[in-house]
């Protein structure tokens, strides 16, 4: 697997915890990269105009209570302290599908893309799903996205693609979807 080479020395990528003296302050910066994803165009279940408030509630309302019932792990990239990426992995599947997890929500705020960032948090991502035991990842992304390309690049296999999937962030247009998956060895 190819590892990012212009990542910042500044870099790292760790397990999100909640660590209730800095939960606010956190909070705030993963709201920060999901609008700044967002009102990139980037097509991850929300479109403008799309609020601060809005994006710190996804955080709060839909990701912090299934991390605390340990279904989903969330990964985290930072420059300086700050975060500057995230990436979550589902673990909640049937009892005969355990051996599987989703990839969801890959984010990088879009003043940090293009340094190899995605790719760590992807690589990172990896390597928890397998020392959880699972062999099978999938997710979905916009079709024709630089996303895709990402993930093609990292071995994940296309599936298929549904036609007009989900709204647009900058558009009303409906956007196809295309499904991927990844075997892990």
């Amino acid at each position: 697997m190819t590892h990012p080479t212009n990542l910042p020395a500044d870099f790292n990528v760790e397990e999100w915890h909640l660590v209730a003296s800095a939960l606010d302050v956190e909070l705030d910066m993963m709201a920060e990269v999901l609008r700044a994803v967002v009102y990139g165009g980037a097509g991850v279940s929300y479109f403008t105009p799309f609020s601060l408030g809005e994006a710190r509630a996804f955080w709060v309302e839909k990701v912090l209570p299934v991390m605390r019932a340990g279904t989903r792990r969330v990964l985290v990239s930072r420059v300086n302290d700050r975060i500057v990426g995230t990436v979550q992995l589902s673990v909640d599947t049937p009892p005969n599908q355990r051996h599987r997890a989703e990839v969801v929500k890959l984010l990088v705020h879009p003043d940090a893309r293009r340094r190899g960032i995605a790719r760590a948090l992807m690589i990172a991502l990896e390597d928890l799903a397998r020392n959880e035991g699972r062999t099978l990842l999938t997710l979905d992304t916009v079709t024709g996205s630089s996303a895709e390309d990402l993930y093609t690049s990292l071995g994940y296999r296309t599936a298929g693609v549904i036609p007009r999937y989900a709204r647009g962030a900058l558009t009303p247009e409906l956007e196809d979807a295309t499904f991927m998956y990844k075997e892990l060895s």
